[in-house]
């Protein structure tokens, strides 16, 4: 049985998908579920959220070490296998398998390792390759008694979300209410199910593998409005204009399904709609915990402490929808 991958996935940057990734990475472990966040982005903005620049660059000078994304992959590039990786105890149930600039140096390998897939011959390598993070995950999870792994990924579809999808049983699509976002969700949705029918055929082109391999689900369980694009010289028309368009499109470009005219408040697809808390974010940076958690020894006072309860809620909230859409608490104990 394999532990349950949930990637936070949308191809247009600056939606707050990392933060969203670090601030339910942080619920999901007060709910006692516990959780390995990945960071699958070459820039490495999770762990840089997790872990301050001391400890990054202490992880990323022990060389020998497989306590990267990258460094557990690595031997791929060779002639050597995946590597147990190591991982960073952030809390009770939490725990990061960290980042590493240098994975944009494996975009190259799974790009060629993707055509060589659907060859007659020496399949082995190409597969093994294209499931790494698949592969190292699980390894990862099994060995913590994980109940799941949030992934956060860059903003791009190229060849290592590709894989990342792959190892995905669940998608969540941040959003913001713009242009860009809604143009972002309708590559988004095709780019789906074009990974998912290619890497069907890639399975029927092996059908008796030496190793596991994940199904490549990438099921969408829904999107999240959030509201970091709304400025106070914005008029609320101009928000209104774009975030009432995102459930007609999420339905049509993702799920494939004729449009309806709603807003997000109002469809059951949308997970929450998540304030933006500007003032507690540099807040919550500085002291290096999410948002929920400050209290007044951190400066969480008068406003900013009701704030912080208000995030509290809403992130709970949220993380027992995903939990429930994920089927992470079947019994309905959280």
């Amino acid at each position: 049985m394999t532990t349950p991958v949930i990637t936070f996935f949308n191809n247009k940057g600056g939606v707050g998908k990392t933060s969203l990734v670090y601030h339910l990475s942080w619920m999901f472990a007060e709910r006692r579920q516990r959780i390995i966040a990945v960071d699958l982005d070459p820039q490495a903005n999770l762990t840089a959220a997790f872990l301050d620049e001391e400890q990054v660059e202490a992880l990323w000078d022990q060389t020998d070490e497989p306590n990267t994304i990258f460094r557990a992959i690595k031997p791929l590039s060779g002639v050597g296998d995946i590597v147990d990786a190591k991982l960073q105890k952030i809390a009770t149930d939490l725990y990061l398998l960290a980042g590493d600039v240098a994975l944009s140096a494996f975009e190259e390998t799974l790009a060629e390792a993707w055509p060589n897939s659907m060859g007659d011959t020496n399949l082995h390598r190409p597969f093994r390759i294209l499931t790494a993070f698949w592969q190292v995950m699980q390894a990862a999870a099994s060995k913590m008694e994980a109940d799941a792994l949030l992934v956060d990924v860059g903003p791009n579809l190229g060849a290592i979300n590709r894989s990342a999808l792959i190892a995905t049983d669940y998608v969540v699509i941040p959003l913001g209410a713009d242009l860009f976002s809604l143009q972002g969700l309708k590559n988004l949705g095709p780019t789906l199910r074009t990974w998912r029918n290619m890497w069907k055929k890639r399975l029927d082109n092996w059908p008796n593998p030496a190793f596991e391999l994940p199904v490549g689900r990438m099921l969408p369980v829904g999107y999240l409005c959030q509201q970091h694009s709304v400025r106070l010289d914005r008029p609320v028309r101009a928000y209104d204009k774009w975030v009432n368009r995102i459930p007609g499109v999420y339905r049509e470009s993702v799920l494939g399904e004729p449009a309806e005219a709603m807003k997000p408040t109002d469809d059951p697809l949308c997970l929450a709609t998540l304030k933006h808390y500007r003032s507690l974010i540099p807040m919550g940076q500085e002291h290096r915990k999410p948002i929920f958690k400050l209290t007044s020894a951190d400066g969480a006072i008068g406003s900013h402490a009701n704030a912080a309860r208000e995030a509290h809620d809403d992130f709970k909230h949220l993380a027992a929808k995903i939990s429930e859409k994920a089927q992470l608490d079947p019994l309905g104990l959280y």
